[in-house]
C-alpha cells in the first residue's frame, strides 16, 4: 500500500501556510542590512573613475580591488596600518577586560549576599539606561585631571566599564551556575577564586562570549570618545582615522581619489568583526541549546 503524509495542521485543523506579510518583512530587513554591505564590497573594486561613472550597485569595467588595498595600506606612510593596530589594541584589551570584569561582577552579585546588594543592582540597572555619549564629556574631564588624555589609556579605561555586560552576566550566572555545585567545591576545600575559574567560568562561557562580542562591536565602532580624548593621529582608531580621510575628500581642494581609500578602508575594517562572529557563533549556539533543555 502506498502511504500518504498529511501536511502539518494548526490548532484549527488547517494546513500551516507561511505568512506572506512576515516573509515580506523579513526580506525587507534582509535587504536593509545587506544592501549597504553589498554596496561597500562592489565599490571597493572600482577605481576613482569607475566609482563616479558607474552604477553604485554593480561592478565597473575595471577591477581595482587589489590596487585599492595597496593604496590604503601605503597612503600617508601606512598610517592605516597604525590605526588598524590601535583598534585591535583597544578592542582586545578593552572588550576582553570588560567581559572579564562583567563575569566576575555578575557572578559575585548572583551568588553572594552582602550589604548594599540591592542598591548595587539598582545602580547597574540605572547605568544601563544612560547613553554613552552623555558620559563622554565627564569622562574627558576625569581623564584630563589625571593626565591621560591623548594616550591609549583614555580609550581603554572607559571601555572596561560595561553595565549591560554586568547585568547580563548577573542574570546568566544566577541561572547557569547551581548553588549545589559551588557548595560541593567549597566542601572539597577549593577557594572562591579557584571555584570561579575552574567551575563557574566553564558554565559561564556562552554568556562570557556574548558579552565579549557586544563589547568588541562597541569598542571597534567607538567614535565619539576617541574623537574627544585623542589628538595625535598616531593613536587614532579606524573610526576616527577614516572620518578624517572622508573630511579630507570633501574639503576644498580635496582629492577624489581619497573616496576609494575611505570605501576600501571601511571594507577592511569590518572583516575582523565578521570573522569574530563566525568563529565564536558556536558558543552562542551551545548557550541556546543549554537554555532549551529543561532539567
Amino acid at each position: 500500500m502506498r502511504s500518504t503524509r498529511r501536511p502539518a495542521t494548526g490548532g484549527a485543523g488547517r494546513a500551516r501556510r507561511p505568512s506572506v506579510v512576515l516573509t515580506a518583512i523579513l526580506l525587507g530587513l534582509l535587504a536593509y542590512f545587506l544592501l549597504p554591505l553589498a554596496w561597500l564590497v562592489i565599490n571597493s573594486t572600482k577605481s576613482t573613475t569607475g566609482l563616479f561613472e558607474s552604477f553604485g550597485l554593480w561592478f565597473a569595467s575595471d577591477f581595482h580591488l587589489f590596487a585599492n588595498v595597496h593604496d590604503v595600506l601605503t597612503y600617508n606612510d601606512g598610517i592605516y596600518v597604525r590605526w588598524f593596530l590601535n583598534t585591535i589594541l583597544y578592542a582586545v584589551v578593552g572588550a576582553g577586560g570588560a567581559a572579564l570584569l562583567a563575569a566576575l561582577g555578575g557572578y559575585g552579585v548572583a551568588k553572594f549576599d552582602f550589604p548594599g546588594r540591592r542598591l548595587l543592582l539598582a545602580g547597574v540597572l540605572g547605568a544601563v539606561m544612560v547613553p554613552v555619549t552623555a558620559l563622554a564629556i565627564p569622562t574627558y574631564l576625569l581623564l584630563s585631571s589625571v593626565q591621560l588624555v591623548d594616550t591609549p589609556f583614555a580609550v581603554i579605561i572607559p571601555s572596561l566599564a560595561s553595565p549591560f555586560g554586568l547585568y547580563l552576566m548577573w542574570i546568566y550566572a544566577a541561572a547557569a551556575v547551581p548553588d549545589e555545585l559551588l557548595e560541593a567545591a567549597r566542601l572539597d576545600g577549593a577557594g572562591e577564586l579557584r571555584i570561579f575559574w575552574s567551575v563557574a567560568m566553564r558554565l559561564l562561557a556562552p554568556g562570557f562570549v556574548t558579552v565579549l562580542l557586544f563589547q568588541l562591536v562597541h569598542v571597534w565602532n567607538n567614535y565619539f570618545l576617541p574623537l574627544i580624548v585623542l589628538r595625535n593621529p598616531a593613536w587614532f582608531p579606524l573610526t576616527v582615522g577614516l572620518k578624517q580621510w572622508n573630511s579630507q575628500a570633501y574639503a576644498v581642494g580635496g582629492s577624489q581619489a581619497v573616496f576609494t581609500l575611505v570605501i576600501t578602508g571601511s571594507l577592511l575594517a569590518i572583516i575582523p568583526l565578521v570573522a569574530m562572529f563566525l568563529v565564536l557563533q558556536r558558543y552562542w549556539q551551545s548557550g541556546i541549546a543549554m537554555g532549551a533543555v529543561k532539567q
